[in-house]
């Protein structure tokens, strides 16, 4: 028989998070164990939704993971009236859990090369908004590091953001530099802005203007001197013939894929064998999970042959992450099993 349960923890950003959108000192993350009493062993997942962006954020976000868990443990199973499509960030954590329990609860989520310490994912160096100094401090210690791909947030000042281009360029030309606006423009505005940022060889940018404006985004993919990427725009689309449909209309040169928002692993698959079918580009990106949904996504990452930088540079954000096998060694997120998992915090043993 299988039992649920969770813990709420509030994670501590080390420093701000700030983008265009705002910004976050912490953030609270819903940890679902499901247990195994036979076998005594548990399988974790991570539910961590984001203000102002997930779908399933809500104040009433604890009642509901509190409610899914009363109705599992009813019948030790999902309950047939859950709806995956509502509830993205929770569908990912039970994903997680169920799949960790079924290789026999040592967080485990794949069976790649990548879980045994054998292969390494390439991953971009995120580069946090702040005033000009930091974020150019901010980037020398990603390349000296061995970043060779860093992403900027960008949509707050562009004449400072473009300086910052301007002193990259001048020292780094060979560094692969990503933006992401988080739909930061308006769209009135956003050809010029991109022309300005054009000048700096950007390899992408990420959601130039809000979501749900696709015939204007079709328009900005079309036109663009640099190629977009479409984040945010992914959130709200349910099904597999909603997201074929996005893909045909708007046409971006890249996708950029997070479990936590799009509703977990089954639907990043669908996304995943659309954009390869019409010969769009996509890479995985962890949306400030703790170190227990970073694992998970890196693991499903690990999955497909792909050597784009993947976005999953965000296991060092927090003051009280959890201590884990995942490590960086320069560009690259490696697992190494001889490090250790504390979950003290989380579970009892």
């Amino acid at each position: 028989m299988l039992e649920i349960s969770y813990k709420k923890v509030n994670l501590k950003f080390k420093i701000p998070a700030k983008t265009s959108r705002g910004e976050l000192l912490d953030k609270i993350s819903y940890f679902l164990i499901i247990k195994d009493n036979q076998k005594n062993i548990f399988g974790i997942g991570e539910a961590s939704p984001i203000i102002n962006l997930s779908i399933d954020y809500s104040d009433d976000f604890e009642k509901i993971i509190l409610d899914f868990c009363n109705q599992f443990n009813k019948n030790g199973e999902i309950p047939a009236d859950f709806e995956i499509e509502n509830h993205p960030s929770l569908n990912f954590a039970i994903e997680t859990a169920m799949l960790d329990l079924e290789y026999g609860g040592i967080r485990k989520i794949a069976n790649t090369d990548f879980f045994e310490g054998k292969t390494k994912i390439k991953i971009n160096g995120l580069i946090w908004m702040s005033d000009k100094e930091n974020m150019i401090n901010q980037i020398k210690e990603k390349i000296n590091n061995g970043f060779k791909c860093i992403k900027i947030k960008v949509g707050i000042n562009i004449d400072t953001e473009i300086e910052i281009l301007e002193f990259i360029r001048k020292n780094y030309q060979d560094i692969e530099i990503r933006l992401d606006a988080n739909g930061a423009f308006e769209y009135e505005d956003s050809m010029d802005i991109l022309k300005r940022f054009s000048k700096y060889n950007i390899h992408s940018i990420e959601q130039p203007i809000k979501p749900n404006q696709w015939g204007k985004l079709a328009k900005l993919c079309k036109d663009s001197p640099i190629p977009i990427a479409l984040d945010e725009e992914l959130i709200n689309v349910k099904t597999e013939n909603g997201k074929k449909f996005l893909l045909e209309i708007i046409k971006p040169r890249y996708i950029v894929l997070k479990p936590t928002l799009i509703g977990g692993f089954q639907s990043c698959k669908e996304w995943i064998d659309l954009a390869n079918s019409k010969n769009i580009d996509w890479w995985i990106t962890s949306a400030l999970e703790s170190n227990i949904g970073l694992n998970a996504i890196a693991q499903f990452t690990s999955c497909f042959d792909n050597n784009l930088h993947q976005g999953l540079g965000t296991g060092l954000l927090y003051e009280n992450n959890i201590n884990s096998p995942l490590i960086l060694e320069s560009e690259y997120l490696k697992y190494d099993k001889s490090l250790k998992w504390d979950l003290s915090y989380i579970i009892n043993y």
